[in-house]
């Protein structure tokens, strides 16, 4: 599923129009978003919850030429599903 696609879903679903659905969807992703950058947890009950996890710097190979490379540390975007959701899928 698409962006378009599941903004005619949230349409159909919510009775709004696809372009209420559409501003809907962008303002949740941006506040999402935004709460991940200033290193806040998002937790949606019974759907799941996003957070920031940090990786540390490791060393790496370059399957190129086979080199030692360090990788650097970073920050990365998680998501855990939660129980209600983990019960439909299964």
């Amino acid at each position: 599923m698409n962006k378009t696609e599941l903004i005619e879903k949230i349409a159909a679903g919510s009775g709004l129009s696809k372009a209420d659905s559409k501003k809907a969807l962008d303002a949740t992703v941006a506040a999402i978003k935004d709460a991940l950058v200033a290193g806040d947890k998002v937790a949606l009950v019974g759907f799941g919850t996003f957070s920031i996890n940090e990786r540390p710097a490791r060393e790496g190979i370059n399957p190129a030429n086979k080199q030692k490379i360090q990788i650097p540390a970073k920050k990365v975007a998680k998501f855990k599903a939660g129980a209600e959701l983990n019960d439909a899928i299964n």
